[in-house]
């Protein structure tokens, strides 16, 4: 979720200058970060029982056929840990940018960028020497390039609301429930490919339901500019808006997955649960939705 900014802009003004000090005020708590991050990712691949977290030779039924340390789905929950990894910061750094905000009326979070690239460096080292050197099985460069990817991004989409969650609460509020209405749209546009799975397994009108998903979370898109106004806050960009759904959809979501769903054994969802069978799929529902998110901010400005 991003910094909702007003409708119209000059054209002739640059945008602002990270300054030196702006780095230097980041390096703090990114550096912190970053230790906590590599804590959690030293637990889950050297302390924890893999067995449990990743499921290693869990019985899935016969459309999974193995899910063996390397195998596709086993493969996909360990890049999974990206985006626990960042809903988790989603959570705690709004939290605390919200709370700081209240108790400090003149605090400022350090700026985006300067904070995730000072996250990032540490990351980029200690996130493939954890995953490719420590307890059994290590994971091969692919792997934890995946891992350390997901991670990166996760934990850059994660930070993206601080600011506002310090500044300006009632617009995150309004742009939170905008971004599980964008969820609904990515999530209901990635599943249309496991239309005829839902059937053979007994679901009658799936169809609809995804339909009715999407139209749903359409509909609420459309009717939240009156509570917008009421409220006297600017509208988001279409910018803002679908990022704000990427973080409902694959930060939020997989978290409260890890947390709640997982009968205490808090193990890793694989992608399936969150993303299409194919990649190629899985772009052409994001470009969809992108579309989707472009009309409906123009719509909603009307």
């Amino acid at each position: 979720m991003a910094l909702c900014t007003p409708t119209k802009s000059n054209p002739t003004t640059s945008p602002p200058r990270v300054t030196p000090e702006a780095w230097l005020s980041a390096l703090p708590p990114a550096l912190l970060l970053s230790a906590l991050i590599l804590l959690a990712y030293y637990y889950w691949f050297s302390l924890a029982d893999r067995h449990l977290i990743f499921l290693y030779y869990h019985d899935m039924g016969p459309r999974v056929p193995s899910t063996a340390p390397f195998s596709p789905v086993t493969s996909s929950r360990y890049w999974m840990t990206g985006l626990v990894t960042g809903g988790i910061v989603l959570s705690c750094d709004t939290t605390l940018n919200w709370l700081l905000g209240r108790l400090r009326p003149q605090y400022q979070p350090p700026p985006w960028l300067p904070l995730w690239i000072c996250s990032a460096a540490p990351l980029l080292i200690g996130l493939p020497w954890v995953t490719m050197t420590v307890n059994s099985p290590t994971l091969p460069a692919l792997n934890a390039a995946q891992v350390t990817l997901a991670a990166l991004a996760g934990v850059g989409l994660a930070l993206l609301p601080g600011k506002l969650a310090a500044r300006e609460p009632r617009k995150l509020i309004l742009l939170a429930v905008d971004g599980w209405a964008v969820a609904g749209i990515i999530l209901g546009l990635t599943y249309l490919d496991r239309v005829g799975q839902l059937q053979e397994r007994g679901l009658t009108w799936p169809w609809l339901l995804v339909g009715g998903g999407v139209g749903g979370a359409i509909i609420l898109l459309l009717k939240m500019p009156h509570l917008y106004r009421w409220l006297g806050v600017t509208l988001p960009e279409s910018k803002t808006l679908f990022a704000a759904g990427l973080s409902a959809a694959y930060l939020l979501l997989p978290t409260l997955h890890h947390f709640v769903f997982t009968d205490g054994y808090y193990y890793f969802s694989g992608r399936a649960n969150f993303f299409s069978q194919s990649w190629p799929a899985q772009i052409a529902a994001w470009l969809i939705a992108v579309g989707i998110t472009v009309r409906l901010t123009r719509l909603r400005r009307t």
